[in-house]
């Protein structure tokens, strides 16, 4: 099965981007793929063997489910893998881009429930979500 790649470019150093996207205070605040979901709880032991943990909920209560699993590599400001608890794996790179610039490349196995653009979609939402907040707080 193939992978699926995701981008973005953050206008942020990568000290702040870094943080912003690992730090479990601002993982609340723009974890979620639409304004109609949010992130209402976030653990993060950034190491390796490690784990994440994300709750990930509707707003109006109807659905919700934990997103999480365990990192096999950490390089602070630089990469980080992990295993979801499903097993499928996930690499994560910052890549300094000049003065001020830093990209994000998230590449992430499939699962086999929902079609694939549906998942590069919703995954590329919340990298989105991550960029406006970056760059607005």
């Amino acid at each position: 099965m193939e992978t699926i790649k995701i981008n973005a470019t953050v206008n942020a150093g990568l000290e702040k981007v870094w943080d912003y996207y690992n730090n479990p205070q601002h993982v609340q605040q723009w974890n979620a793929a639409h304004e109609s979901w949010h992130c209402p709880k976030a653990e993060n032991d950034l190491r390796e063997g490690g784990r994440f943990s994300y709750r990930m909920e509707a707003r109006d209560g109807s659905f919700g489910f934990d997103f999480g699993g365990v990192y096999d590599t950490v390089k602070p400001k630089d990469s980080f893998s992990y295993t979801m608890d499903d097993q499928r794996k996930v690499n994560v790179s910052f890549v300094p881009e000049g003065e001020g610039k830093t990209g994000i490349v998230v590449v992430f196995d499939p699962e086999a429930q929902n079609p694939v653009e549906m998942q590069e979609q919703g995954w590329q939402a919340i990298l989105d979500n991550f960029k406006h907040y970056a760059e607005t707080h």
